[in-house]
């Protein structure tokens, strides 16, 4: 962040407006003028948003936003950003240049570089774009750019369903804001929720997903470099943080993905990783942090089955001796459950191999899952929805569809429902004797002589 000076680089552009003036073929320009002018007038939103990109906004801060922008280093005069976005803190000042796309349009690395390039020249701080392409950190950018030509320039994305979905969480929270932002934002919201302003979902998968499915039905082996499987990986990439963001406006709080620290500093390993996995174990997954939920949410979809499932896992209570107390204890939490595709399977010490039933048979006997040695008792328990998809598996919308239905359905029958066993609470023990002491202790009395008594 350098320090305060006035924008000297900035030739012209207009406050961002509520209300815009533009023709209703203009989505993008309203969409982001919409967008930056509650991003400006409501501090807890510009708060949550400019604290994803590691800004952190204080209540003496002031965000400035302006469309239209023209910039007085301009190489060709024509090249015009969506916006900016100006934030003063004291004497110090961050600016990004905004870039935005509405609809099915897509950004495009040339033009991303030209406003890398202009961010430069113009000694602005960062380059954000919003598009409805979905990327799991604002800090893995879809668009993949030479990091010596991003030199100096952070880089971040922000999907428009982020951007609905913080606003959401704003609107739902306990922090104050006042009524009039309240209605504004919630106005904006709307907006945004309408199928006319151009912000959409993630909901289908690649066009080569198909052909990935079909070859593994087939036995066929996958290429992890195949144009098909990257694609596939980057849908389902896109899939996760939708995912994430449904979950998150479903449970109003802020759910997101666990990724290694290694994933989560390099998008592209992570996409190398998560090819090699398809192509290796015909499996793509994806866990989510809840916050206060007993364990971490699986998503698992497996195309050699062609089934999608959710689990969670928890600890064995290490309070119960026997199999059957154990596997008592899961049961008790899953007592709502009426789904009929649920399983638990236990897992053991060692090497020893896990054993999985389905509910309902093992409310009928909890033995159905004692291992082969009847001395083991199970240390963890997996709990799994697991659905079978068959031919709509392959299709690339239908199968977004069941992944979207199945989620929601885990968590409100079983996620919400487990609780992580505890340990008890040490109780009082009655005073232990050290060992002998009770002996020394006559030896003393029946050597003790009166007083004035020679031994």
């Amino acid at each position: 962040m350098g320090k305060k000076e006035p924008l000297e680089f900035l030739r012209s552009g207009d406050k961002a407006r509520l209300i815009p003036t533009l023709a209703d073929t203009s989505k993008e320009n309203r969409a982001t003028s919409v967008f930056l002018a509650c991003l400006s007038a409501i501090h807890e939103l510009g708060k949550v948003m400019l604290a994803s990109v590691g800004l952190r906004v204080g209540t003496s801060a002031r965000i400035d936003c302006f469309t239209e922008v023209c910039l007085t280093q301009d190489f060709e005069r024509r090249d015009r950003p969506d916006g900016l976005i100006v934030v003063t803190i004291g004497k110090r000042r961050w600016c990004a240049l905004v870039e935005a796309k509405i609809g099915s349009a897509l950004l495009n690395d040339e033009q991303l570089e030209k406003y890398i390039a202009l961010a430069k020249a113009n000694k602005i701080d960062a380059v954000i774009t919003i598009s409805n392409q979905f990327a799991a950190l604002p800090t893995h950018h879809p668009i993949k750019i030479a990091k010596s030509k991003q030199r100096g320039i952070e880089i971040y994305h922000w999907s428009w369903m982020f951007v609905l979905t913080q606003a959401v969480l704003v609107l739902q929270s306990k922090d104050e804001i006042d009524q009039d932002q309240r209605y504004v934002l919630g106005e904006m919201v709307r907006y945004f929720r309408h199928d006319s302003s151009g912000v959409k979902t993630f909901d289908r998968m690649n066009v080569g997903w198909k052909d990935v499915v079909q070859k593994v039905k087939s036995g066929a082996n996958l290429a992890k470099t195949s144009e098909d499987v990257e694609g596939a990986v980057g849908c389902w990439h896109q899939e996760e943080r939708d995912l994430c963001l449904i979950l998150s406006r479903r449970l109003a709080t802020n759910v997101s993905i666990r990724l290694s620290r290694v994933h989560r500093t390099d998008p592209e390993k992570r996409l190398r990783d998560d090819c090699e996995t398809l192509a290796q174990e015909k499996k793509l997954r994806v866990s989510f942090d809840i916050p206060d939920a007993a364990a971490p949410m699986e998503v698992t979809a497996n195309l050699a089955t062609r089934t999608i499932s959710c689990s969670m896992r928890l600890e064995a209570p290490k309070d119960k001796k026997g199999l059957k107390a154990r596997v008592n204890w899961a049961l008790r939490q899953l007592a709502r459950v009426t789904s009929n595709e649920v399983f638990i399977t236990a897992r053991y010490p060692g090497s020893a191999a896990s054993t999985q039933e389905m509910l309902e048979e093992i409310r009928e006997n909890q033995m159905v899952l004692a291992p082969d040695n009847p001395s083991l008792v199970p240390n963890w328990f997996e709990i799994s929805m697991i659905r079978d998809i068959a031919g709509r598996f392959s299709g690339s919308k239908t199968f977004v569809e069941q992944i979207e239905a199945l989620v929601p359905d885990f968590y409100e029958q079983i996620g919400e429902h487990l609780r992580a066993w505890v340990p008890p609470p040490p109780k009082f023990q009655p005073p232990q004797v050290p060992t002998g002491a009770e002996n020394q202790s006559d030896k003393d009395r029946n050597t003790h002589k009166p007083s004035g008594e020679r031994a």
